[in-house]
């Protein structure tokens, strides 16, 4: 089979390169893939290059089948590309140009997208993480995240929260990581319990720990900040429960979470109490592969 050929462009950010990698990954799993990462242009050369027509750096590039970006930086770079060389266009994300400008666009529920043939709704962002058949049930996994425009913070009750779910199981060995926004206070005041919790700052972590992670821990705890590490968690197939931090206000962010718990995804901490086991996701959650295959089926078959 002929490979199918993938530029991807990446702007460099972390949760958009996990994104595109992510779908890119997927792609290969299910058919042969040749792929080229491409950093985008500056608007006013994506422009330049859209009216001539010509992709500055296609030389020695074989023309693309799928052109892939997340992130605005992205989005007019992915036109000037298309247009020169040809390919279909799968932005993720809402993008900040109009809709009908990209041949598919993968759209988080939580930013209610609208029902058109062009747009595909995932529950959450798409990720790298794949479902995991080495999950232990006594390991834990604790992630920390930080202040957002969505959520406020209060270490004082987090401490309450972990120092609850550790005391619940003595059977069960926890490790915690924090991320870019946690608060760097936030360490200086937990107390580690040197046998049953590991501390890695982020700042120890590289880009494969995470994955590693949840490829083996049977129970995920989740700032409910961190939205985007609650989708990983469900992709790797863990019992997923949601750390209480405060609410800034009613947020499609806040709302996605209500809706997983509704659905029976994760556990908020104030509906979990100690003794009982956190409850394993009630079916697949790879959103990945289910845009992949989307793409297979109706542009490749």
């Amino acid at each position: 089979m002929k490979p199918l050929v993938v530029w991807r462009f990446s702007d460099g950010k972390s949760g958009h390169d996990s994104q595109s990698r992510g779908l890119l990954e997927a792609l290969t799993r299910l058919r042969p893939v040749e792929s080229f990462t491409l950093a985008p242009l500056p608007w006013p050369l994506a422009f330049e290059a859209w009216l001539r027509r010509q992709w500055p750096d296609a030389s020695g590039l074989p023309a693309p089948d799928l052109l892939i970006g997340a992130g605005h930086r992205t989005h007019f770079s992915l036109l000037a590309a298309r247009r020169a060389c040809g390919g279909r266009i799968v932005v993720l994300m809402r993008p900040s140009l109009p809709l009908k400008l990209f041949d598919l666009c993968l759209i988080p529920e939580h930013d209610t997208p609208p029902n058109r043939p062009n747009v595909l709704a995932t529950r959450g962002a798409l990720n790298r993480i794949q479902p995991s058949q080495t999950l232990d049930p006594r390991q834990g996994l604790l992630l920390i995240g930080g202040p957002s425009a969505h959520f406020g913070w209060d270490s004082a009750a987090l401490y309450r929260q972990i120092a609850a779910i550790i005391a619940a199981d003595p059977l069960v060995s926890w490790t915690l990581t924090t991320s870019r926004r946690t608060p760097p206070e936030f360490l200086d005041d937990l107390r580690p319990d040197e046998e049953r919790l590991g501390v890695v700052p982020v700042a120890e972590t590289g880009p494969d720990w995470l994955p590693a992670q949840l490829a083996r821990a049977g129970q995920v705890w989740v700032t409910a900040d961190s939205v985007s590490m609650v989708y990983e968690a469900l992709t790797a197939g863990a019992a997923v429960g949601v750390l209480e931090t405060p609410r800034q206000h009613p947020s499609r962010v806040s709302h996605g979470l209500e809706r997983l718990a509704v659905e029976g995804w994760v556990t908020p901490f104030a509906d979990w109490r100690p003794g009982r086991t956190l409850h394993r996701p009630p079916g697949l959650f790879n959103e990945a592969e289910r845009c992949a295959r989307w793409i297979v089926e109706r542009w490749l078959a």
